[in-house]
């Protein structure tokens, strides 16, 4: 039987942007940084409350993931905000909204209630969306 989650991936288009985003910005911890062979690098966050999570910042790169074709619209599908990978919940949101939000940070929607509790949406370094939200 499973029992958890350990690792999750986000595609970045580019680790070194992303390594400043999300421990510089957002306060991640970095878990592991490694070079995994000629250009490649294993790079993993953790949130600061759930360390035994670990987010891979996975570079969209030509390789043994993607051929270049693939890379190529992948890179795209990104940059345009195609996806919106998750939810950090925090115990603040005004508070946390106002911190991002000077530090730079795109929200696409400031924090509303809604009937599941208070949500902002923002974008990350690379243009992936999420939901920033605080528990009713």
């Amino acid at each position: 039987m499973i029992g958890k989650l350990s690792h999750v991936s986000i595609f970045v288009l580019d680790q070194d942007s992303a390594y400043d985003f999300y421990v510089n910005t957002l306060g991640f911890k970095v878990h592991t940084d490694a070079a995994m062979g000629p250009g490649a690098r294993w790079l993993t966050v953790t949130p600061p409350e759930q360390p035994d999570l670990e987010i891979t910042l996975m570079a969209i790169s030509e390789g043994m993931m993607f051929k270049k074709e693939s890379a190529e619209v992948m890179r795209d599908l990104v940059k345009k905000g195609t996806f919106g990978f998750g939810v950090f919940e925090c115990n603040d949101i005004y508070a946390t909204y106002e911190e991002l939000k000077a530090k730079g940070v795109e929200f696409i929607k400031p924090p509303k209630e809604e009937f599941y509790g208070i949500e902002a949406l923002f974008k990350d370094d690379s243009g992936n969306w999420f939901s920033l939200g605080q528990k009713k």
